[in-house]
């Protein structure tokens, strides 16, 4: 679906205000006795210092998509690149904001397989790169909350994720979706221990409702910016579904499986008081440690001294998936 029209997941500049300081995650890290320090580790028996400074940039490993550009909207403000590429959570490769990128390049994303099975007529296993040095790829504007309160407008290229569904062909039993990033501690340093990365147990899972999964927002993006994803954003291939908070986005996916029962997920194994499993945005609900009810948008200019915007219910994406959860208390169903 090739964004074209005005509709409410359109953002517009009244939407937008620059960036401050944000509210985030790493509360939990000090509750759990963890913190960015105990990401320095020995460069010996097999684990490495992820703060040594000479490392190379990750922009080598990008290279032009061929895509469907999408318009831009008009006085929509797309977060800057640098900004986007520098300012992640990916506990993988480090739990610092900038972490992920000064990490990259321990994540070798090429070549990449990517399973989808369960309970599907035809399971297959898809070569991601492939797909992408054969395909015109669509992109999509899309809102990006994350559950720390702070947001940004990005343009994503990839595929829809009901096309990759459908094409499983899914059986009566499919309920859910589960996904799942890869493991190897040595190309993702954070997954060498719970301390190291974050108090998770890896690998990272997540998951969603089959009609979710079937929504045409739902997205499996390959690239950023009109160029393959960067390591820290997630390369070779993640899952964006715009109307949810970020933490739902899992990044580096090896794994897409069709389940009859609700899969575990990550931030909701850690702290499910905390993190529901349908992290749909929604600013009539805080989180137990801040308010929902607005963020900060990282576009031009500081990071620190930004007014706030609100926050919109699903993100700006009510329209198309409001429907999902009719008769849902949304309080409850978190």
């Amino acid at each position: 679906m090739l964004i074209k029209r005005r509709s409410s997941h359109h953002p517009t500049e009244q939407d937008v205000t620059p960036e401050a300081v944000y509210q985030d995650r790493r509360l939990i890290l000090k509750g759990l006795g963890l913190g960015a320090a105990t990401l320095a580790f020995p460069t010996q028996a097999g684990v490495r210092d992820l703060f040594s400074a000479d490392k190379p940039t990750l922009g080598a490993t990008t290279r032009p998509l061929n895509i469907h550009a999408a318009t831009r909207p008009e006085g929509v403000i797309i977060t800057p690149e640098e900004k986007a590429t520098t300012h992640n959570n990916f506990y993988e490769l480090g739990t610092d904001k900038g972490d992920p990128a000064r990490n990259a390049h321990y994540l070798k994303p090429e070549p990449w397989q990517l399973r989808v099975e369960g309970e599907v007529a035809k399971p297959f296993t898809l070569d991601v790169w492939d797909l992408i040095n054969k395909s015109t790829l669509e992109e999509r504007i899309y809102r990006l909350r994350c559950v720390e309160a702070w947001s940004m407008v990005l343009p994503w290229s990839g595929i829809s994720l009901a096309e990759l569904i459908r094409r499983a062909e899914p059986n009566s039993r499919a309920k859910f979706v589960a996904f799942e990033t890869l493991y190897d501690p040595e190309q993702l340093p954070g997954q060498a221990s719970r301390s190291l990365g974050g108090g998770i147990d890896y690998p990272y899972v997540e998951g969603l409702r089959i009609d979710e999964a079937l929504n045409p927002l739902s997205f499996l993006a390959m690239g950023l910016y009109g160029k393959t994803l960067p390591a820290q954003n997630g390369a070779p291939i993640r899952l964006v579904v715009p109307w949810k908070y970020g933490f739902k986005s899992i990044k580096s996916i090896v794994s897409i499986r069709l389940v009859e029962e609700r899969p575990p997920t990550t931030w909701n194994l850690l702290a499910s008081n905390e993190y529901g499993f349908y992290a749909n945005v929604n600013p009539q609900v805080d989180h137990p440690r801040w308010s929902q009810a607005s963020e900060r948008f990282i576009g031009e200019g500081g990071i620190f001294g930004a007014k706030r915007q609100p926050t919109l219910m699903f993100n700006g994406y009510a329209d198309e998936v409001a429907s999902l959860y009719q008769g849902m208390d949304l309080r409850k169903w978190y």
